[in-house]
């Protein structure tokens, strides 16, 4: 046998072939395959990796037929950096990368690196997410940036690339559900629009967190009414509950939004 290779046998009675190497007093698992001679070419690509300098990210897209792009980049950073990650990270100064192939790479800052040193990225239909006791979480969330948050309007990226995750790359310009921000006479407003078969305007506010706040009883009054849409509820943390609900209950509230409200219940009743 081969040289890091070993035979293994499925339930079924397939026959198939790991492939792993020690480095650094550490035993690495290469994956599995197939035939003996790819788990040995596996072995023997690892192998380059871990004993050529001249080998970079660059480099190491040529250099492989049967290893994994992730696997590789895992071990050209526990070789540069002398720290083995499961996910494929390479560390930069100051910051580091997290690749999710070959022609994608992703920039974060280092206070995120224990985080995503445990927890594997996803991409699915351009999300990006990640996978936190069974339930699936958008990275943007660790922002502050809303589910369904539009790039461009609700957030954008400081240097324009939108693979650049680094916290002072990500600016927020709305961070509640419904409400956006305007400019009126150089002065920056918040509207409010809560959407029902159609967007309808609730107010505008010298103040996000009003806003917000505004979206939920804008919300609470088409529950009340009738409205069985599951809206989302803004959590906005800058009141006490008592000054939650003395705002809550002094903010003036579209006169033609509760006109509608109105008739959707004259509608049901």
């Amino acid at each position: 046998m081969p040289t890091g290779v070993s035979r293994a046998v499925q339930k079924n009675g397939t026959v198939y072939y790991r492939s792993g190497i020690t480095y650094r007093n550490k035993h690495i698992s290469l994956g599995s395959f197939p035939a003996e001679k790819d788990a040995a070419c596996a072995y023997l690509e690892a192998q380059a990796i871990l004993t050529s300098p001249d080998i970079d990210l660059v480099g190491i897209i040529d250099r492989r037929r049967q290893l994994s792009f992730e696997k590789a980049v895992i071990l050209l950073n526990f070789r540069d950096n002398g720290l083995y990650f499961k996910n494929p990270i390479y560390l930069r100064r100051g910051y580091f990368s997290y690749f999710l192939n070959a022609d994608t790479e992703l920039k974060f800052d280092i206070d995120d690196l224990f985080y995503y040193s445990s927890h594997k990225i996803q991409r699915r239909q351009g999300h990006l997410f990640v996978s936190d006791y069974g339930m699936q979480y958008s990275i943007l969330s660790r922002y502050g940036i809303r589910p369904y948050a539009v790039c461009g309007r609700d957030y954008f990226f400081s240097n324009g690339d939108v693979t650049d995750y680094r916290y002072a790359n990500i600016v927020v310009v709305n961070r509640f559900h419904g409400v956006h921000k305007i400019m009126s006479k150089g002065i920056p407003r918040y509207r409010t629009v809560i959407h029902i078969n159609g967007n309808h305007n609730i107010g505008t506010y010298a103040a996000e967190e009003k806003a917000a706040v505004a979206y939920n009883k804008a919300a609470d009054l088409a529950k009340a009414a009738g409205i069985t849409k599951n809206f989302p509820e803004n959590y906005v943390d800058a009141f006490s509950p008592k000054e939650y609900a003395e705002l809550y209950t002094s903010l003036k509230i579209s006169r033609r939004y509760l006109a509608y409200l109105d008739e959707v219940r004259r509608q049901s009743g």
